[in-house]
């Protein structure tokens, strides 16, 4: 082999692995793109769980008081963070403050947030009665449940555009189409699992709500 033929394989080497250098560099960056695509779909069903939580079905749920907050000298406090909630039966919720001065912010609180609930402050403690919940407002919760749930699917759906935006955007700088395509057909498959998991969420809460 002469000199002109070493320095073309040389060449020849050199632009295969600026190649595959680039391939690699490519493959990771839809990598990233997919993941951080499913990371938005799992916070989505996490909201949906956690906005669940606030529906309550006729039965005593502690959850409900997650997002009511307690003015503690000046700073808005949740009240988990401010008093232990117990439940002693399926219709009663006990809420103990810490400190006892609390006792009237709590129940200020609970009153402001509108959460149906009536306390009853005895000095010592805040005790919740659940009122049973009737046909119509079982069904209206219901209702509001199947609305969160197409919540989340827009959310999700909006996940899948964007990794789908993005592999448009990569296949114009060079990305490769059967690349593009892969990650279009796995978003597309993680979007109806997804999706599915919703369905399967919203059945569940829809038959605890109407249970008597």
């Amino acid at each position: 082999m002469n000199g002109s033929q070493e320095l073309i394989g040389c060449w020849e080497q050199i632009w295969k692995l600026t190649v595959n250098n680039i391939l690699n560099m490519d493959l990771n960056t839809s990598k990233d793109c997919l993941s951080k695509g499913k990371e938005k779909m799992n916070k989505a069903i996490a909201h949906l769980e956690e906005e669940l939580r606030n529906f309550r079905a006729g039965k005593a749920n502690p959850a409900i008081f997650n997002n009511v907050m307690v003015d503690y000298y000046g700073s808005p406090t949740p009240v988990p963070q401010v008093a232990s909630i117990t439940v002693p039966d399926a219709k009663t919720i006990l809420i103990q403050p810490w400190e006892k001065k609390m006792i009237s912010n709590i129940e200020k609180a609970i009153f402001d947030a509108n959460i149906g609930y009536t306390p009853v402050n005895n000095g010592e403690q805040i005790r919740i009665n659940i009122p049973p919940l009737t046909e119509e407002r079982r069904r209206e919760l219901v209702k509001k449940a199947k609305a969160e749930g197409e919540n989340a699917k827009l959310s999700v759906r909006s996940a899948r555009r964007d990794v789908v935006d993005a592999h448009k955007k990569f296949q114009k700088e060079g990305l490769p189409e059967d690349v593009c395509k892969d990650a279009e057909a796995n978003i597309q498959k993680e979007t109806d699992l997804f999706n599915k998991k919703i369905d399967e969420i919203i059945a569940a809460k829809e038959k605890e709500i109407m249970t008597v």
